[in-house]
């Protein structure tokens, strides 16, 4: 196979000072036999990390970086990094070494093949503890339950994709961007290659429950208006159940003579309480997808850059 072709790396980096340097040393013998660059796309750190890429960058003009004002989120920098990359092929990676960068060639083989798409997947994550596996689990079971667009399971955004593929994501008007979605979703040619993922070399995560559970939902409202109408079925059922109730305890009180309307206050508390909460589910469903509209219509710039180094 050919090697005569431009590979971007790209890197989103948020407080990973500890992580550059060995992320480097690992990752620059296995891309030196291809013409490469490596983009770091700084998301508002405020620690060293800006600091130690600029020196490496100073080593080298295949290094460059990108500096947002502040922080914008893990996708808002991948999406800086595609706008950015030069790439005949683009493989976006994450900083702390989970993503091994060995296989890396193997990506590139089955690129060169005409795949469009090479998604790295996660054959064992035993490093991970056993809530994150569970949730995980649970994202891609109910995400891939309510989109029309299936995403791959035990993947994340460790994957190659081809230049024409970052030309799609880059015309793409959406401030929304669940990029795993939307590789999904454009349809391309898709392929896999499988790696353990290791544990993280320094620092910690920076996916807090709370990050999770908020792009879990950015996700499914993102793909799917199925939740506007699970909010239909379940306000019907909740009307049915409450008929239901009313015809029962009528019979019970007015042909069998059983039973007192008084004593019934715990069931009225529960209809009040279980009606109260579809309504209140109800409605921070429509409102998240208000919301997103809301933000489209403001139409402001997906990020703000603050500096670049190398580009």
């Amino acid at each position: 196979m050919t090697k005569d072709f431009l590979l971007s790396i790209v890197i989103p980096v948020y407080n990973e000072e500890q992580n550059i340097k060995p992320l480097l040393q690992n990752l620059l013998p296995i891309i030196k036999p291809y013409r490469h660059e490596v983009i770091f796309v700084d998301d508002g750190s405020n620690d060293k990390t800006v600091i130690i890429i600029k020196k490496e960058a100073e080593k080298s003009q295949n290094i460059k970086l990108i500096v947002f004002q502040r922080n914008f989120g893990h996708q808002m920098a991948l999406t800086a990094g595609y706008q950015n990359a030069s790439g005949d092929c683009v493989i976006t990676l994450d900083a702390d070494l989970q993503d091994p960068p060995n296989i890396i060639p193997q990506m590139i083989d089955k690129w060169q093949k005409g795949t469009k798409i090479v998604y790295a997947k996660r054959e064992r994550r035993d490093v991970d503890s056993s809530f994150k596996r569970l949730t995980a689990q649970l994202f891609y079971k109910y995400i891939n339950f309510l989109s029309d667009s299936p995403i791959p399971e035990e993947v994340g955004d460790y994957r190659l994709i081809d230049k024409s593929v970052v030309e799609f994501f880059n015309s793409l008007p959406e401030h929304s961007r669940f990029l795993r979605g939307l590789t999904a979703w454009g349809g391309f040619s898709a392929d896999y290659v499988f790696f353990k993922r290791e544990k993280r070399f320094a620092g910690e995560t920076h996916y807090t429950v709370s990050r999770m559970l908020n792009f879990a939902l950015e996700g499914i409202t993102a793909f799917s208006t199925k939740p506007l109408r699970l909010a239909i079925y379940l306000g019907f059922l909740t009307s049915v159940f409450s008929i239901f109730v009313i015809v029962v305890k009528s019979i019970q009180h007015f042909i069998l003579n059983q039973g007192d309307w008084l004593p019934g206050w715990a069931s009225l508390f529960f209809s009040i309480v279980f009606l109260g909460g579809v309504q209140l589910i109800t409605i921070g469903i429509i409102g998240e997808y208000v919301g997103k509209i809301y933000q489209e219509v403001q139409n402001r710039p997906k990020f703000l850059i603050k500096e670049k180094i190398n580009l």
